[in-house]
C-alpha cells in the first residue's frame, strides 16, 4: 500500500488524517491529489468550522516519498509540475474553517511548509522540524520560507534553510512557529478540544477574525510562492544542480561555479 490521505467529517469538525505509517507519512504523488481533492471538498462545505489535520503513527510527515518520485508518468515540464501544486495547496487560504495541525515525530520539507500555510501547528513532546532542501540541491518551494519568515525573522530561516538544521518542540514553541507543546498521548485531544472551541464560535466572527490574520499574512506568502516557482524551475535546469546529480552518481566531490 503507498498510503493515503483520509476525510473524516463529524458534525462541524472535519479530520484530514495522513496515513503511509511505513514511510512515517511520506507524501507520494498519489497523496498529493487525494490531499488536493479533499481541499476542494472542503472549500464546498460552508458547514465545517474547523479541520483537524493529523498523521497516523510515528510522524505527523517526514516529507516526500522520494521512492515514488517519477512513478506518475505526466507530461509536463517542471516548472508545469510545481505550479499545479502551488494551486493545490493554495486551496488552504480559501477555506472557510481554520486548519489545525497536531504535530508529532517528524515536519520535514514540504511537508513543514505545508503545516506552516495553516492557521495554528501544535506539537507533541517528540516533535521535530526540518528544511533539508539545499543539502538535496533544491531550494524550499511550497511556501514555508515565507511563512516561517513571518514567525522567526531572517537568521532563524536562514540557518534553517541554508544548514538545514532541525527544531525540536520547545524551541519551535520559543519562536512561535508552534502555540501549544503537550505530551503525545494529548496530542490528538487537545486538537479536538480546540476545534470544538472554535466550532462553538458564531461563524461570523471567525470568519471575519481570520480575514484580518490572512491580510496580515497571505499576500507576502503568495508573493514568496511566486520567486520559489521562478527560482526552483531554474535550479532545475542549472549546471550546478546536474553537477551536484552527476557527483552524487559518481561519487566524487562536486565542482560548483555558481550558475
Amino acid at each position: 500500500m503507498s498510503g493515503e490521505v483520509r476525510l473524516e467529517i463529524d458534525g462541524a469538525i472535519a479530520i484530514v488524517t495522513n496515513d503511509n505509517q511505513e514511510k512515517r507519512n511520506a507524501f507520494s504523488d498519489a497523496m498529493d491529489a487525494q490531499l488536493f481533492a479533499i481541499l476542494e471538498e472542503l472549500r464546498a462545505k460552508p458547514e465545517i468550522r474547523a479541520i483537524i489535520w493529523r498523521g497516523e503513527g510515528h510522524s505527523w510527515s517526514s516529507g516526500r516519498d522520494v521512492s515514488a518520485i517519477g512513478g506518475e508518468q505526466v507530461e509536463m515540464t517542471h516548472h508545469e509540475l510545481m505550479s499545479r501544486g502551488h494551486r493545490g495547496i493554495q486551496q488552504i487560504f480559501e477555506l472557510d474553517a481554520p486548519v489545525i495541525v497536531p504535530i508529532q515525530g517528524w515536519a520535514i520539507g514540504g511537508s513543514f511548509q505545508r503545516a506552516l500555510l495553516c492557521d495554528i501547528r501544535i506539537a507533541a513532546e517528540d516533535a521535530r522540524f526540518m528544511l533539508p532542501e539545499t543539502n538535496h540541491g533544491v531550494i524550499p518551494d511550497t511556501g514555508g520560507v515565507g511563512r516561517l519568515f513571518q514567525m522567526c525573522g531572517h537568521g532563524v530561516v536562514s540557518d534553517m534553510v541554508l544548514t538545514g538544521r532541525a527544531l525540536d518542540a520547545q524551541e519551535a514553541l520559543s519562536l512561535g512557529v508552534v502555540s501549544r507543546v503537550v505530551s503525545r498521548d494529548e496530542l490528538d485531544s487537545t486538537a479536538r478540544e480546540m476545534a470544538e472551541k472554535i466550532a462553538a464560535a458564531p461563524a461570523v466572527t471567525i470568519k471575519m477574525a481570520r480575514k484580518v490574520i490572512k491580510h496580515l499574512a497571505e499576500p507576502e506568502i503568495v508573493t514568496s510562492m511566486a520567486d520559489e516557482l521562478i527560482y526552483q524551475t531554474f535550479i532545475n535546469k542549472s549546471d550546478d544542480f546536474a553537477e551536484f546529480r552527476a557527483a552524487r552518481a559518481e561519487d566524487r566531490t562536486p565542482n560548483y561555479r555558481g550558475s
